[in-house]
């Protein structure tokens, strides 16, 4: 007889809590490997790939870049900013303020066009008004090795007694590349009739910029050969009087023309194809635009994905409008949206608000605030300091008795009732930014002709001006520059370099008089 084995419930019971115990670290160990693969695969999506770059050779300086350039700047908000590429600014005939001083850029000449696929591209936005392009590019090669001029970026100290004509480029064959498309052309970009006719040199008597042009030539596909690629839009400047206030906001307004024109998103990086030392203005060079780097800082051909030539700061309407006569007047924006004027302008509004704003100075209510403690009367001083490597680190008088006249008006002030306070303006020793605030702060702008008049582009609508000229500096620039701004200009014309304290008093107390004191 088979023996019968009985299973009571307490048998049955332990029988159930083994294999409980037996598949719970089976369990414990599934869930272990399922976490340990889901970890992986997280740090697996986490780890950075190489993007897929057309040129294998430079991607180790693709991701170095990509980490230097990747926090471009936005463009601020501008009060008096009116679009570039579209509306009304296209429609304004030539010769008009738009054509002067905004996008009179109309014709566009296509190089190298675009056909797509593989290859760049190459094109022209002239201005019939000024006589001058502005160029751009994609898959873009610039060599410093094939251009002849010093590093740049060194200290002052360093180069002190170094001759211009090294600091500013010359150009060998090949210096830019662009390229093109398989079995299409090769050779040069353009020839010389057409730089005659877009990029004419204008009585500039070393055109850099025509010069890059010219040395530029088309290679197929594969053949641009780059230590480094800049994905960013970038901007080639060349500067000549890179020290001297005046000359290097023509080039800070050629470069935020171009930015517009080309329809920039956020603000560019700039290189400066130039080899000048280092100066104060290179400050706000960094702060209107993304990135600031010179040319020869780069090790070896550097290639970019859209990059623009600027041009010179001696093409803008503010230094032409020094030679050649226009009729154009400054006004505020929302009056020309009411009421279109083709002699009437905004842009150099919107280009001072564009300063102001790169360093967080733009505010909306500056007019109204800034008469609350009492008038400011800024005087621009002109004063000793070391400019450039050639400079012998005196500035010339224009005012002989300057310090005479400083303390009489503030001598004078004391013992008005109204409350008026004589700021020192000493700019050769401010920063930019303070330099920016005693402009804006400023009721009425005072001082000898000279460089540091040119922060009138970021003064406000309200402000007055009196310049005092001597006999040997009878110049338009700063009365030009008050018209183009639409603000109220007053001059004394000195018979030499001396002034009649009396007279400068009584002109002064005139235009208060116009601002109820």
């Amino acid at each position: 007889m088979i023996p019968v084995r009985t299973y009571h419930h307490h048998n049955h019971h332990h029988h159930q809590s083994n294999r409980l115990r037996r598949l719970i670290p089976r369990v414990l160990l599934l869930v272990f490997a399922i976490y340990a693969v889901s970890f992986a695969l997280y740090l697996l999506r986490q780890s950075p790939h190489p993007s897929a770059d057309p040129e294998p050779e430079a991607q180790t300086e693709y991701h170095e870049q990509v980490q230097a350039t990747s926090s471009r700047k936005p463009w601020p908000r501008l009060l008096s900013f009116v679009p570039w590429t579209s509306g009304p600014v296209q429609q304004q005939p030539p010769h008009s303020c738009e054509g002067y001083f905004g996008n009179g850029f109309s014709r566009l000449v296509d190089v190298l066009p675009w056909r797509g696929g593989g290859g760049g591209w190459f094109r022209c936005h002239y201005s019939e008004t000024l006589r001058s392009s502005i160029c751009e590019g994609a898959r873009v090669r610039l060599d410093p090795a094939l251009i002849a001029m010093s590093h740049g970026g060194e200290s002052l100290e360093q180069v002190m007694g170094r001759a211009e004509g090294e600091e500013l480029p010359k150009y060998e064959p090949g210096a830019l590349q662009v390229e093109g498309e398989a079995a299409k052309r090769t050779g040069p970009l353009v020839e010389e009739g057409f730089l005659d006719t877009y990029v004419p040199t204008g009585g500039i008597g070393m055109h850099t910029m025509r010069s890059l042009l010219d040395s530029a030539r088309i290679v197929p596909p594969g053949e641009l050969h780059c230590s480094q690629w800049i994905e960013e839009p970038t901007l080639l400047v060349t500067r000549f009087e890179y020290a001297n206030l005046f000359h290097t906001i023509t080039d800070w307004y050629s470069a935020y023309v171009s930015s517009r024109v080309t329809n920039l998103p956020n603000r560019p990086n700039v290189v400066f194809v130039d080899g000048h030392c280092t100066a104060q203005l290179e400050q706000t060079w960094e702060a209107l635009f993304s990135n600031v780097t010179y040319a020869k800082s780069f090790s070896g051909p550097v290639c970019f994905r859209h990059a623009i030539l600027s041009p010179l700061g001696y093409e803008t309407a503010l230094f032409k409008g020094l030679s050649e006569s226009f009729s154009c007047e400054g006004a505020s924006v929302e009056s020309l949206r009411e009421k279109p004027d083709p002699q009437k302008t905004a842009r150099l509004s919107e280009f001072g608000e564009m300063i102001l704003a790169s360093f967080d100075l733009l505010k909306d209510d500056i007019s109204s605030s800034k008469t609350s403690n009492g008038l400011n009367v800024l005087f621009v001083r002109r004063e000793d300091y070391l400019a450039h490597p050639r400079h012998s680190g005196k500035v010339e008088s224009r005012l002989s008795n300057e310090l005479e006249v400083y303390g009489a008006i503030e001598s004078w002030a004391k013992g008005q009732k109204c409350k008026i306070n004589v700021i020192n303006g000493l700019f050769a020793h401010m920063n930019m930014k303070e330099q920016l605030c005693a402009i804006q702060e400023a009721s009425v702008v005072i001082g000898a002709h000279g460089a540091g008049l040119t922060h009138l582009v970021s003064a406000t609508p309200d402000t007055k001006v009196l310049e005092i000229i001597s006999s040997m500096y009878r110049r338009p620039h700063f009365a030009l520059i008050s018209h183009w701004k639409g603000i109220e200009y007053h001059a004394i014309n000195l018979p030499g370099s001396y002034a009649i304290i009396t007279d400068v008093v009584s002109e002064l107390s005139n235009i208060l008089k116009g601002l109820g004191c």
